[in-house]
């Protein structure tokens, strides 16, 4: 058995980041600009991306491009401007996604609830059948979709974003799969709890915050870096014989159950209202 050896860095890797413009996306990209990787930051806003990019320093360079996933023209745009900063894709991190729908099964906004399978599913399919078009042309390479613990513990009332978050799982799966043969590893991240602008709201609820610390065995928020250390490692090369894995980064919480949002969702929809009662 050969010699165990350092991780080597991502520095030099030409990599596009979807989402790249705020929360875990720009954390991510962040810590791959740190290592010397040639990033694109991907992201719907061009003046969110122009800040986020002027706040991205180290070794490496970074480049933005406005893109909404949900239109397939623009995620092909997308990969070959990122492509053609280094005449060459070696990685992804697919982290843009939401949600529009919240609440019970039984007044679910069907219209929002499409569009979150469009966001979530379709834009990373998308960002999935074009970048890794390029990763095969170039030998291999990584690509990394952000899950998230909502597809591996149910969240009650939160619609359509851990049903689909569910289906960017078994994209990760079968992408792996069928591209193993051509060297493209695929992967995914579930983040538990994170502090981002996002969940701020769940924070500063005293009740939200305190039944995250119960579900999980690590009573902590998870920072963006906890995330992003896990990005960069899957991206680098000492994971080259890891594929088809996604990794839960939630403080164990997986292992005990999702978050209680009742004391938040009954005052909206009422008791009777969060167990299935449509009047």
């Amino acid at each position: 058995m050969g010699a165990l050896v350092a991780n080597e860095s991502v520095s030099g890797k030409s990599i596009l980041v979807t989402g790249g413009g705020s929360g875990i996306g720009l954390g991510i990209a962040a810590a791959l600009v740190a290592e010397g990787a040639t990033v694109t930051i991907a992201g719907r806003s061009q003046e969110r991306l122009d800040t986020a990019a002027v706040g991205l320093s180290g070794a490496g360079t970074v480049h933005t491009v406005s893109t909404d996933i949900t239109d397939e023209d623009q995620v092909a745009a997308a990969v070959a401007a990122a492509t053609a900063h280094t005449g060459r894709l070696d990685g992804v991190v697919a982290c843009a996604g939401g949600s529009e729908t919240i609440g019970p099964v039984t007044q679910i906004d069907s219209a929002a609830w499409r569009n979150t399978v469009d966001l979530n599913i379709n834009g990373t399919m998308y960002t999935l059948k074009h970048a890794a078009r390029e990763l095969v042309r170039g030998g291999g390479g990584s690509f990394v979709a952000i899950s998230s613990i909502a597809a591996s513990n149910t969240h009650r009332w939160f619609g359509a974003y851990g049903v689909t978050k569910s289906g960017v799982d078994h994209l990760v799966r079968l992408g792996a799969d069928e591209l193993g043969a051509s060297n493209v590893r695929v992967n995914g991240i579930r983040p538990g709890l994170t502090r981002t602008e996002l969940v701020q709201i769940v924070l500063d609820s005293p009740e939200l915050s305190g039944d995250y610390r119960e579900a999980t065995p690590l009573p902590r928020v998870g920072e963006v870096a906890d995330i992003a250390a896990l990005a960069v490692f899957l991206l680098g090369d000492s994971s080259s014989w890891i594929t088809g894995q996604i990794i839960n980064v939630d403080g164990g919480q997986m292992l005990r159950r999702g978050p209680d949002y009742s004391s938040m969702l009954e005052g909206v929809f009422g008791a009777e209202g969060l167990r299935g009662v449509v009047e």
